[in-house]
């Protein structure tokens, strides 16, 4: 602007007296200056932009009052010092409920704060004090756990394997849970000065599982490779106990089939429960059994027909053991080198082995008996006894008249007496006269009763339908 007022000056300058040349560079100023009043297109469009802003600095800041104002929200996170202007909302004014939607979202919400647990193994010595000791608790915390649950059974037995869980806050003991098993457990809260108990009992999911084998060895080796836990290989050598000797009867080639149920929980496997049918083939003779629950709750196992697969007696009173000896009258006594009559059978198997009671009855002799060692004779009605010897020693807390359930541990097989080696000494006396163990006749318990006829044979044509059922789809599914 400058240079255009000072070019006009020198044009008329050159043509022009001295008097007028004054006169125009008066007049040129005036306008230059004037010019420099007038703002430009672009310094207008920067003062409105300025303008603009101002207002919307104004607007926020608004906004912001507005947002203050409001009660606080309780659970909701801090608002963001400001909120982000969109087109939209240039055009009206945002509301404080607007606003508050925006600036509540889910990751500003606090989460509730977790218990923090702390879970101890139950090992083998451990008792309430060295585990509450090991959580930091006191002698004191003890004895208010152990007043809260002096009436109860809770804490009373810890076993390895078990569990206690603390929830200790401000150094006191809230909460306690023992963790019995995967399906009960016992809750002790703080209430005031002591503890409430609850047990927590929850129950699984039953489902049935199939299982069948042919035996190359034995039981138990045959059925673990059918996929049978080891405890219900045990329970079908219990049922079918009293009709097959498998220490001496089994053989190559015979047969089971087993249904029996799958504990779950939460989807996961925690265990077995009963087998629910299962059969068992020994050299070309087939023997079933079947689970009842009759009317009033009871639960046996019976034949197809209704008779009862329990006898009074048990066949054999070691599990899985061999016979090393038979029942003979003319047999040649290995210690004594001449014939005695051998009035029992001899059971081989390692010291320490479990001896059952093969009936109910009680107990009219227990003590040692010459060669015979350790000894023990059980009554069973009035006309059969059964007598145990060459114990390394009894089951604790048994004497003479003690009542004797069929089943129930009385000893462990040991080599007291005279004898070569540890063995059971079993023998079967009816009327005083003694019988072969193996081979004499067992009596039935009681079959089932007439008022449950049509309900048992309802169960077990439905039983004997799942075994066929069963068996087909996985010969099918070999095939």
């Amino acid at each position: 602007m400058g240079s255009i007022v000072l070019n006009i000056i020198k044009v008329i300058g050159n043509r022009l007296p001295a008097v007028h040349l004054v006169a125009v560079s008066v007049c040129a100023v005036i306008v230059g200056f004037t010019l420099m009043l007038v703002p430009s297109e672009e310094v207008s469009a920067t003062r409105g932009d300025q303008s603009t802003l101002r207002s919307s600095q104004q607007e926020t800041l608004k906004l912001d009052l507005k947002l203050d104002k409001e009660p606080s929200t309780p659970g909701l996170a801090a608002r963001p010092a400001a909120l982000p202007a969109t087109s939209a909302d240039s055009s009206a004014e945002a509301t404080p409920e607007a606003a508050t939607v925006q600036t509540v979202s889910k990751a500003d919400q606090p989460t509730p704060k977790a218990d923090n647990w702390v879970d101890y193994k139950v090992t083998g010595g451990d008792n309430l004090s060295t585990l509450f000791k090991r959580a930091g608790l006191s002698a004191r915390d003890v004895f208010l756990v152990s007043e809260a649950t002096k009436d109860s059974d809770a804490l009373k037995r810890l076993y390895p394997g078990e569990s206690l869980s603390f929830l200790i806050q401000n150094g006191e003991l809230k909460k306690l849970k023992h963790l019995i098993n995967p399906l009960k457990q016992v809750v002790l809260e703080q209430q005031g000065d002591g503890y409430s108990i609850d047990v927590v009992e929850k129950k699984p999911d039953i489902e049935h599982r199939f299982a069948y084998g042919t035996i190359e060895s034995s039981l138990f080796l045959d059925g673990e490779k059918a996929g049978l836990p080891s405890n219900t290989i045990m329970e079908m050598a219990a049922l079918f106990g009293w009709d097959v000797d498998f220490a001496l009867d089994i053989r190559k080639g015979d047969s089971f089939r087993v249904i029996y149920e799958e504990k779950k929980l939460d989807g996961k496997v925690i265990g077995t429960g009963d087998i629910v049918a299962a059969e068992f083939t020994n050299q070309g003779d087939t023997f079933t059994s079947l689970r009842y629950t009759d009317s009033k709750g009871n639960t046996s196992y019976y034949t197809p027909k209704g008779e009862s697969m329990r006898k009074a007696f048990l066949r054999t009173p070691v599990d899985f053991a061999r016979i090393s000896s038979n029942f003979n009258l003319s047999r040649r006594h290995p210690v004594l080198n001449k014939i005695r009559a051998h009035k029992g059978v001899d059971y081989a198997a390692s010291t320490g082995t479990p001896i059952k009671a093969s009936g109910d009855g009680k107990i009219i002799f227990r003590g040692v008996k010459g060669g015979y060692g350790n000894v023990i004779i059980l009554q069973h009605g009035n006309n059969i006894n059964t007598l145990y010897a060459h114990m390394s020693r009894f089951k604790k807390g048994l004497s003479v008249g003690s009542r004797i359930k069929q089943g129930q541990l009385i000893g462990y097989v040991g080599m007291s007496g005279m004898v070569t080696g540890p063995h059971l000494h079993y023998e079967f006396q009816v009327n005083g006269v003694h019988k072969n163990p193996v081979t004499v006749k067992l009596p039935h318990a009681d079959p089932v009763p007439k008022s449950e006829r049509a309900s048992f044979q309802a169960t077990s044509q439905a039983l004997m339908a799942q075994l066929e059922t069963y068996s087909k789809t996985q010969v099918a599914s070999a095939e």
